[in-house]
């Protein structure tokens, strides 16, 4: 059965209705929708309503819901339960980090901190904020597939860093990053290392232990959980500033009422992504090289960006030279496909992707890029409506533009 989809023009104030052969999101790296059993979970527990810091018996089995989350949270990441604190999400959590290195740069001769010229807003307007503070902030480049520069990184690193933040996986290109060997070297420097792991937990195997991390953030929503609620790891004897004050929950690192059906539905969603987790790299790794080698096939010139081996299983983003980005949206929508330009959190910015200006792509060809990111949801069915899909699209806007 069609699915309408309606586009309203407020200017003109007029509606353009178009029925489209088939409904396909592969926008999973935006957000991704509850899973059943963690809305059944949520709905289950609605009713217990009691604040999480009481000791009644309301408070009791308010808390107890929160700590098993807390135990989830910590498996799927390969630590303990106690280096686990609760966060709003990851730009919170991202923050609360970057809030401590910078307060203990004021303190002592340390005073340097490395991230990357890729990393998610969040982390970029911190790093700025760091060096509007007095802090000297090295934005270190990546090559042509999205991995670090690992010279220009050995060269940044000295005696006066205290802090390296480098993202596990990159959430427009999808490109993993060696954090094993990153966080190697800046422990041989005497540094602290935080790794935005949004991307990465949910998709790929993500250790703590065996990365040698201090600090870790991750995000419900990415993994079929609620939105609005994220966990922060923080290594013990790491240093911790909070950023919220005012309250004694999460052992004083994080003030705030506990958010009771957020974090059961974080917990739900953790515990499903650990049982799922090689299931869900099989499928989404074969549907994505489906839809690339099909889109290769079916459209000349395009162009792959990311890394070709490490890469997130479900992404894929392509460029498509002389078609313009927004364009591409707006009839891929009238079709029934929702994808991105890049990152969702960028969505109304007229600027080109400042990771696809990393990797080399100019501005033209940054706004003539799509990423596709796929999902459990996702089937073959669906993969093969994009590749049919596709090339009149391209082949209509490439007509249209006086650049190609």
């Amino acid at each position: 059965m069609p699915y309408p989809i309606v586009l309203i023009n407020h200017d003109a104030n007029t509606t353009i209705i178009s029925m489209a052969k088939r409904h396909v999101y592969v926008d999973y790296n935006a957000t991704t929708p509850l899973r059943e059993e963690v809305k059944a979970a949520i709905i289950n527990d609605f009713d217990i309503f009691g604040n999480a810091s009481s000791l009644h018996s309301r408070g009791r089995k308010a808390r107890a819901r929160v700590e098993d989350a807390r135990i989830s949270v910590a498996k799927l990441l390969g630590t303990e339960a106690g280096n686990i604190i609760f966060t709003s999400g990851g730009s919170e959590s991202n923050n609360a980090v970057f809030e401590t290195m910078r307060l203990l740069a004021k303190e002592g001769p340390k005073n340097e901190i490395i991230t990357t010229k890729i990393e998610h807003p969040c982390v970029l307007t911190s790093g700025e904020y760091s060096a509007k503070a007095g802090i000297k902030v090295h934005f270190i480049s990546v090559d042509e597939t999205g991995k670090l520069n690992m010279d220009a990184y050995r060269a940044a690193l000295s005696d006066k860093t205290i802090f390296v933040s480098v993202m596990m996986a990159n959430n427009e290109v999808g490109t993993i990053q060696d954090i094993k060997e990153i966080t190697r070297l800046a422990k041989e420097a005497g540094a602290y290392v935080h790794s935005d792991a949004v991307q990465a937990v949910g998709k790929i195997p993500v250790d703590i232990k065996d990365l040698g991390l201090d600090y870790l953030t991750m995000s419900a929503h990415k993994i079929y959980g609620p939105k609005g609620v994220g966990a922060l790891f923080i290594k013990t004897g790491a240093p911790f500033y909070p950023m919220l004050h005012g309250g004694h929950q999460e052992e004083g690192r994080r003030a705030g009422t506990y958010n009771n059906l957020g974090i059961l539905g974080l917990g739900i969603a953790a515990s499903l992504a650990l049982h799922d987790l090689d299931d869900y790299q099989r499928h989404t790794s074969f549907l994505r090289d489906r839809l690339r080698e099909g889109l290769l096939e079916k459209i000349p010139n395009i162009r792959i960006n990311g890394h070709p081996k490490e890469v997130l299983p479900n992404t894929l983003s392509v460029s498509f030279p002389g078609a313009e980005g927004e364009a591409i949206l707006l009839s891929m929508d009238i079709a029934g496909i929702e994808a991105s330009t890049g990152s969702a959190c960028a969505s109304g910015n007229l600027e080109p992707s400042h990771v696809l200006m990393a990797i080399g792509l100019g501005p033209e060809l940054a706004h003539g890029s799509i990423r596709f990111s796929l999902g459990r949801e996702t089937n073959i069915e669906d993969v093969d409506y994009i590749i049919e899909t596709m090339p009149p699209i391209i082949e209509k806007l490439r007509a249209m533009s006086t650049l190609h």
